[in-house]
């Protein structure tokens, strides 16, 4: 993409004479012949630099880069200034006014492109820095929506059931934790916190009567109840995004002897981060009141996550997961 330059000058012939320097160098060229008008094709067209003659009627060079120094929308706009004058006195003029370099009359037209050059480089590479830093802002901001919006499903999904409301939020704080101590990597993390908040986000494909069924559940309820990790692939799987967060809604209900569900995985055929949650899951789930049940003491479900190890849940997971509650003790 060529650059845009923009000419400066009230006297025809010097306008032509830098149209006839720059010819062939590929700029786009646009002139000017006052300074309310550079100011004017200033804003419309945001040039890439701009060749600004200082002796001008009304308002001279000098004016002309102040104005566009004090407007935070065209101050980065690199301008070379151009004049006949030669004395000390108008070059630190033209420097205070903001102008990034300086250049005398009559031109020697391969100085002019050499510094015209440099300048539309610099321009270029700032211009480049500045789409990156705007584009990875812009991607941070999609990815807190993201975030948001994934927080707003599971807080939905709580009020859906009172009886286990908070109940994702506790389990997803404490996956986290129990992840970091683990060397779980940072990025994996992050996957694993949206994980653990959808990780009940197929039970919406399951009837209130029976998600919300005080009593114990008939073999065709249960049937029923088990496809929700299923439902739960169906339901993420096609978002992009969401995919690598996966592995904790589909495979939280393995366990580590293989009799788990959906798929009966065994052992390290379960991810890391499902063995993981599989922990803090059902740990949360013994120490909260369920409808079927009032919750157990701290002691009994200690003693509970210890028998299952081996069973339910990864050895080396248990191990971890009571050292963590040794050092919140």
């Amino acid at each position: 993409m060529s650059s845009t330059i923009l000419i400066v000058d009230d006297e025809p012939a010097g306008l032509h004479t830098l149209e006839s320097i720059l010819d062939g160098q590929g700029y786009q060229i646009v002139m000017a012949q006052s300074g309310p008008e550079a100011l004017e094709k200033t804003r419309q067209l945001l040039p890439d630099v701009i060749l600004l003659d200082v002796m001008m009627p009304g308002m001279d060079g000098f004016e002309v880069c102040r104005t566009i120094r004090n407007d935070p929308l065209l101050a980065e706009i690199p301008i070379l200034m151009l004049t006949a004058l030669d004395d000390r006195k108008s070059l630190l003029n033209g420097l205070e006014s903001g102008a990034d370099d300086y250049i005398t009359k009559p031109y020697d037209r391969y100085e002019l492109r050499a510094r015209l050059l440099g300048i539309t480089r610099l321009n270029r590479y700032r211009k480049l820095l500045n789409e990156r830093a705007n584009l990875e802002q812009a991607h941070e901001k999609l990815l807190s929506a993201y975030d948001a919006t994934i927080e707003g499903w599971s807080h939905a999904m709580d009020l859906r059931d009172k009886e286990t409301e908070g109940h994702t939020l506790r389990v997803t704080k404490l996956s986290e934790q129990l992840g970091t101590i683990m060397g779980v990597e940072t990025e994996d993390l992050v996957y694993m916190r949206r994980g653990a908040l959808l990780h009940d986000i197929g039970k919406l494909g399951v009837p209130d009567s029976i998600l919300l069924k005080p009593a114990k559940l008939t073999d065709e309820e249960w049937t029923i109840m088990r496809q929700h990790p299923q439902y739960a692939y169906d339901m993420i799987q096609p978002i992009e995004y969401l995919r690598p967060a996966l592995d904790i809604p589909l495979c939280h209900h393995e366990k580590w002897d293989g009799s788990g569900y959906p798929r009966g995985l065994k052992g390290e055929e379960i991810p890391l981060v499902a063995r993981i949650f599989a922990v803090v899951d059902v740990w949360d789930a013994l120490i909260s009141d369920r409808p079927y049940r009032p919750a157990w003491d701290k002691e009994k479900a200690l003693t509970y996550i210890k028998e299952q190890s081996g069973k339910h849940f990864d050895p080396y997971v248990v191990e971890n997961f009571l050292k963590m509650r040794e050092l919140e003790s």
